[in-house]
């Protein structure tokens, strides 16, 4: 039988994580899974270990490659060999909590206008969950708000056809799942579920604490001003104007540090990635303006949506009041 969750788990030299990682998702109380391990040339015995449980669970599945291809190459590597309508990935360095798919397939699967569901490792700011946000909410909260697109690919649960429309993941190292939130978000609606679902191990071996890292999210300041200049923008007019003001700061800000840190190279290679003209930097070089509602859905007083089963607890109407601004948004 085809399983409903597809948990795809990149590995790279991972031997001291992935046993807890593995155990994490037979821990789930959500049983209706299949977990493809795709293993990216390890050197150690990541895949020694990742066997000893397809041994042990029809549901678990390695895919030893003999071509490394980096991480979010292999993420899409991975993708290929997913079979379930659903799709989500773990790091096999990190742990889910045993309510992670529950929570997260039940919220996606009662909610048909959202594409994926969203987590994070702490909570969304602007009212309960879940919170059902169209692309230009999304926008709104990455760049008018708190941030959405820190997110890293472990926190999202997708319908296939998102990865099917976007064609999987940027190539564009480190900071490419931050490329592939502005991208999708452009197009497709989420939900965000309640937060801290897994626990995002922070180990010394992690990529995104090389130094050659760094350099990689320079690019995502381009990315992101190039999709703020793009047709495909969610963002109305007056919105996009701010959002531009405030990523300028981010950057002016970012090369303030790594000058005061006298990381010269790195300050221009940030400055000049960024992509905007001297003209574009005299017009939104602002200091930046956030509140922390920005990106909330509200009803039509102007107050926070609350989940439908508080609105049955207090008698209201079973009609789901998220649906009242998904036109306005």
């Amino acid at each position: 039988m085809t399983p409903v969750i597809s948990l795809l788990m990149p590995a790279y030299d991972r031997q001291d994580y992935i046993a807890p990682s593995i155990e994490s998702v037979l821990a789930q109380t959500y049983g209706d899974w299949e977990l493809i391990i795709v293993d990216d040339c390890s050197h150690d015995d990541t895949v020694q270990v990742a066997k000893s449980y397809e041994a042990r669970d029809s549901r678990i599945r390695v895919v030893a490659c003999d071509a490394n291809l980096g991480q979010f190459a292999n993420r899409n590597r991975a993708l290929k060999y997913a079979r379930g309508p659903l799709v989500k990935f773990h790091d096999s360095d990190d742990i889910l909590y045993p309510h992670c798919l529950a929570t997260m397939a039940s919220i996606l699967e009662s909610e048909p206008a959202a594409d994926f569901a969203l987590t994070s490792g702490w909570n969304w700011p602007g009212g309960p969950c879940p919170m059902l946000l169209t692309p230009r909410l999304l926008y709104q909260r990455e760049f008018l708000g708190s941030g959405i697109f820190f997110a890293g690919p472990s926190c999202g649960l997708f319908r296939r056809h998102v990865f099917d429309a976007v064609g999987g993941f940027p190539e564009l190292g480190v900071g490419s799942d931050s490329i592939f939130w502005l991208r999708t978000c452009a197009k497709f609606s989420a939900v965000l579920t309640p937060a801290d679902l897994f626990w995002y191990r922070v180990h010394p071996d992690q990529e995104f604490q090389s130094t050659a890292a760094t350099l990689d999210y320079t690019l995502v300041a381009r990315e992101s001003w190039q999709a703020l200049n793009s047709a495909e923008c969610p963002l109305q007019a007056d919105e996009l104007v701010v959002a531009r003001r405030n990523l300028a700061w981010l950057v002016a800000r970012n090369v303030y540090r790594d000058l005061r840190a006298n990381r010269w190279n790195t300050a221009w290679i940030r400055f000049r990635r960024a992509g905007l003209t001297w003209r574009e930097w005299a017009v939104y070089l602002r200091r930046q303006r956030r509140k922390l509602d920005h990106g909330t859905p509200l009803d039509r007083n102007g107050q926070y949506l609350v989940p439908a089963w508080v609105t049955k607890v207090q008698g209201e109407s079973d009609a789901n009041p998220w649906h009242e601004q998904a036109g306005q948004s």
